[in-house]
């Protein structure tokens, strides 16, 4: 029979496991403010612009800045892709899967994920005023978002919602590798993502690393956010 000592010891184990999580989570979330304004640091200072436009280049026949490589049915294939990570898609698919949680009474996880994705939003459009970069000369077929190009909304977005939606199914799975795998889409979405908007020609390769960085701080604040929600709840 376990003894009393014994289930404080374990619960002593618990809350040390928790404690190096949360301070885990918090070294994370500074390192990524961190990179952000070393970023935008960087933008501000013009040094930024030759790498970007050598990638950018690379991504596009020789000679020819509105063409890309590849064959011709890759342009629509990326067209497709981009979408995934649009305002309209993720906010369909936040409230759609904040309404699920909200059934299951799971009002944290709601709150949390849909406070995360609009805040990843609002604040991607406030920087954009704010550092006010032109969009690429690059576009592929079409007409260039009337909004700035700093940072990337559609990588802030997705990797908000699609990391904290993986974190979020995780917290019902006890197989390693189910988490493991949840969390290997969300990245596999946000790269793609990116690389489809810097495909297309609407952002620079550096916009799309910002949005990175900015969607994986809310979706760091968003997971801080649900360890304090369980540990208040246990």
């Amino acid at each position: 029979m376990p003894t009393l000592n014994d289930l404080r010891h374990v619960i002593a184990s618990l809350r040390s496991h928790v404690e190096i999580t949360l301070l885990t989570l918090w070294i994370a979330l500074a390192a990524a403010a961190w990179s952000f304004l070393a970023l935008a640091s960087e933008l501000q200072e013009g040094e930024l612009t030759s790498y970007d436009r050598w990638l950018m280049q690379a991504l596009r026949e020789p000679g020819l800045p509105h063409v890309p490589v590849g064959p011709p049915w890759l342009i629509d294939t990326m067209r497709d892709f981009t979408s995934l990570g649009s305002v309209a898609v993720l906010l369909l698919l936040t409230t759609i899967v904040a309404v699920a949680l909200l059934i299951y009474r799971q009002r944290a996880q709601a709150a949390v994920l849909a406070a995360a994705v609009v805040m990843a939003n609002v604040s991607n459009s406030l920087l954009k005023l704010f550092y006010g970069r032109a969009r690429p000369d690059f576009i592929v077929q079409g007409v260039l978002p009337p909004s700035h190009s700093f940072p990337s909304g559609h990588s802030a977005m997705a990797t908000a919602a699609y990391f904290l939606l993986a974190m979020i199914l995780a917290s019902y799975e006890t197989r390693r590798t189910a988490r493991v795998f949840a969390f290997g889409v969300a990245a596999f979405l946000a790269i793609l993502i990116g690389f489809s908007r810097v495909y297309l020609g609407v952002h620079w390769p550096s916009d799309v690393l910002a949005g990175w960085t900015l969607g994986g701080i809310w979706a760091l604040l968003g997971a801080l956010a649900l360890r304090f929600a369980r540990r208040s709840a246990r």
